[in-house]
């Protein structure tokens, strides 16, 4: 999926791949995000046999909503509205924040076990992420270099958070009556 701001289109850092998959040039972290582990690969062959570098659950879909939509009774349009409305939660929420930062300096990897990405929920992930990126403003290293802007340099969400408020306040300091 390529991202761009204007006439600028750039490759987008998020990538996804299905698990045990060859690790491209291109890929640094590769993140788990199925539910459940590989069943009889052990820990210390996860990364080693294309599986991920880290695991994180906690942005795959609930087993009830995995299970509705495995079972046929519900389509692929409510399982991304139900799984959207389940990553707004505080958790995943922060996270895909977190990797909405990182991917404005690193490109990261999405996995699963599902064989067609397009009816995945690493799919949906990725343009969660990109969204969320592209609401603040954060350019892409690619598109960064290209457009001759900086990306945004900050350790954390929250150090964001601070900067957009200071900001904030800036600007009603700086206008009459404000």
């Amino acid at each position: 999926m390529a991202v761009g701001k204007g006439s600028v289109s750039v490759k987008s850092p998020v990538t996804l791949y299905r698990y045990g998959a060859p690790r491209s040039r291109d890929e640094l972290v590769r993140i788990g995000v199925a539910r459940q582990v590989p069943r009889g690969v052990k820990r210390e062959d996860r990364q080693r046999l294309g599986y991920f570098d880290v695991h994180l659950p906690l942005l795959a879909p609930s087993a009830p909503l995995i299970k509705a939509f495995r079972g046929g009774e519900i389509a692929f349009e409510t399982f991304e509205r139900r799984y959207r409305r389940e990553m707004e939660a505080p958790e995943p929420r922060q996270v895909i924040e977190l990797l909405a930062t990182m991917v404005a300096f690193e490109p990261v990897s999405l996995g699963c076990f599902c064989e067609d990405e397009a009816r995945c929920h690493r799919t949906l992930l990725r343009t969660l992420i990109e969204e969320r990126a592209k609401e603040r403003g954060a350019l892409f290293g690619r598109e960064a270099a290209e457009t001759g802007q900086e990306p945004p340099r900050f350790a954390s969400p929250v150090c964001y958070a601070n900067y957009e408020r200071e900001e904030r306040e800036a600007e009603g300091d700086a206008h009459p009556g404000g």
